[in-house]
C-alpha cells in the first residue's frame, strides 16, 4: 500500500502549477495578461510552465 511514484509525481506537478498561477494572480501584470497567462498554464501546463518562467512577468 504504498505511494505510487506516478501519482506523487502529479501532485508535486499540480502544486507547482497552482503556485504558478498563485504567481501570475499576484504580479504588477495587467488584468488581461494575468489571464492569458493562466489560460496558458491551465490548458499546457508542461509548455506552458516553461514559457512562463522564461517569459512571465517578474515581480
Amino acid at each position: 500500500m504504498g505511494i505510487e511514484v506516478g501519482g506523487l509525481l502529479g501532485l508535486i506537478w499540480l502544486i507547482i502549477i497552482v503556485w504558478a498561477i498563485v504567481k501570475v494572480a499576484k504580479s504588477p501584470a495587467g488584468g488581461l495578461a494575468k489571464l492569458l497567462w493562466i489560460l496558458v498554464l491551465l490548458v499546457f501546463p508542461l509548455v506552458g510552465f516553461i514559457i512562463w518562467l522564461l517569459l512571465g512577468p517578474k515581480g
